[in-house]
């Protein structure tokens, strides 16, 4: 059994998908998969794995990269139709952002752009959330602009219901996307091939950033 716990939009649109494959490649391993967005104790609730976005600071875990993690500020045509595409990021003032607050960086009061997030914007908005398939839906609907992880997103803009938005600072890229297990000189090999598995079908080419603009 392995036990793998996960943020619930990451581990539903992108891991989850992932698992049948797995499975049949290695049909000894059976799969606990928990699916959440706090930080979980991997020693004391007992999970073999787990998968954080961005990078670890002040971690004894030790981590593996499996996938780059890029952003897009986004929202729907019709959005864009009534309020003013905005050009530069001070524009955003003027717009109903809708943030994450479990994000310091694209959170509800705050927005970060840059290749080091060296550019603060003060945002606001009618609506925060702390998932972000959540933020999606009432960007779907409408409501405003988003700036999400292109996980979550890339099939609605492949699909022209979301539109990017380019701005005149880039938007920031989070750490990227890690597993993360305890130090062990000899991890359990259920760890290893499960890491090695998420690294062959993510780290080159991520299917959500395909064909996204």
């Amino acid at each position: 059994m392995l036990r793998l716990n996960a943020p619930v939009s990451f581990g539903a649109r992108q891991i989850a998908p992932l698992l049948s494959a797995f499975v049949r490649r290695y049909p000894d391993v059976k799969i606990d998969l928990g699916l959440n967005d706090r930080i979980v104790d991997l020693a004391e609730e007992g999970w073999d794995l787990a998968i954080r976005i961005r990078s670890l600071t002040n971690s004894s875990l030790i981590a593996r990269r499996i996938a780059p993690c890029r952003t897009v500020v986004c929202a729907v045509p019709s959005y864009l139709q009534k309020h003013e595409t905005p050009r530069r990021v001070t524009d955003l003032v003027s717009h109903n952002c809708l943030g994450c607050t479990l994000s310091r960086t694209v959170g509800a009061g705050r927005w970060a752009f840059g290749a080091k997030a060296e550019i603060d914007v003060e945002v606001s908005g009618d609506l925060r959330a702390n998932n972000g398939d959540a933020l999606r839906a009432v960007a779907i609907a409408g409501q405003g602009l988003i700036y999400q992880p292109t996980f979550i997103v890339a099939d609605d803009i492949r699909a022209g219901t979301l539109r990017p938005i380019k701005l005149n600072y880039p938007t920031i890229e989070f750490g990227g996307i890690y597993a993360v297990f305890l130090p062990n000189r000899n991890p359990a090999a259920k760890v290893r091939v499960f890491i090695e598995f998420l690294i062959e079908c993510l780290m080159s080419e991520p299917p959500w950033d395909r064909a996204v603009a």
